[in-house]
């Protein structure tokens, strides 16, 4: 009765755990892989999945195209780095789904270099992930994409929880932080969004200061100090390569397909 969509690049590492906890929920899982050069297509052919191979056209784009080749209507949309726990997965092995206008919240446990992170960015974090695919979908933003769906669909909460391992080594995280900062300012400039001196200085401390001290980051220790500087940073970079693309206009490292996040 539920499908699964999951996109993929280079997630040897951690698919397998994925895989092997949610076939428990479902056997028709839908992977949309851009150019994996590793072992993931091979792991994911060891647990049957339906491969679809394609480039990459953003976030939205991409789990679009899972969500149309998948068998059933209700769809599960997880990342390749995302377990579900043994509580959610009995949830939703469970789970009476006879009304297309609900859609389900999950709450997600985020991980930074093996640690969890109880409090600042990602302390409190849940997304709607299981939905009706006749009632909604994905936007075609092609990084931080957001369901759409009509104002009668009803938000309800699945138990247990997603250990989402989203950060193995900093260095990756560096890498990631400024990619999709350079995604997220061709975003707001294609929509006419500017960046002026309070966005590009205000804004990045502001962040910090909100995750870190109200949001009780430090009590994360080193690695809440890390995950609430680097947040703050991606901000800063977000609205100075927003800025620097005012003042240039000009689109050339953008269009070819250097901000792409994924």
């Amino acid at each position: 009765m539920i499908s699964i969509v999951i996109i993929t690049k280079n997630e040897g590492h951690i698919i397998g755990q994925t895989l092997a906890a949610i076939t428990a929920i479902s056997d028709d899982i839908v992977i949309v892989d851009s150019g994996s050069t590793d072992d993931t297509l091979r792991i994911c052919e060891q647990y049957h999945c339906n491969l679809i191979k394609t480039g990459w056209d953003g976030y939205g784009p991409n789990k679009n195209k899972g969500i149309a080749a998948a068998k059933n209507d209700w769809i599960l949309s997880v990342d390749a780095d995302e377990v579900p726990d043994q509580t959610m997965i009995s949830y939703l092995q469970q789970l009476q789904l006879t009304d297309a206008n609900i859609a389900y919240t999950l709450k997600f446990h985020n991980y930074f270099c093996g640690k969890k992170m109880n409090h600042g960015v990602w302390g409190s974090d849940y997304h709607v992930r299981l939905f009706n695919r006749t009632h909604v979908s994905w936007n075609n933003d092609e990084v931080h994409e957001k369901l759409t769906f009509p104002q009668q669909i009803k938000i309800v909460r699945v138990k247990g929880a997603v250990q989402h391992y989203t950060v193995n080594n900093l260095h990756d995280y560096i890498e990631k932080t400024t990619r999709y900062a350079q995604s997220s300012a061709f975003k707001y400039f294609s929509k006419g969004k500017k960046a002026g001196w309070i966005k590009r200085y205000f804004s990045p401390a502001f962040t910090f200061l909100k995750h870190y001290v109200f949001r009780l980051g430090f009590l994360d220790g080193w690695e809440g100090f890390v995950v609430c500087k680097t947040f703050a940073w991606y901000t800063f970079l977000k609205y100075s390569f927003l800025h620097e693309l005012q003042t240039n206009k000009n689109l050339n490292d953008y269009n070819n397909g250097s901000h792409a996040a994924k």
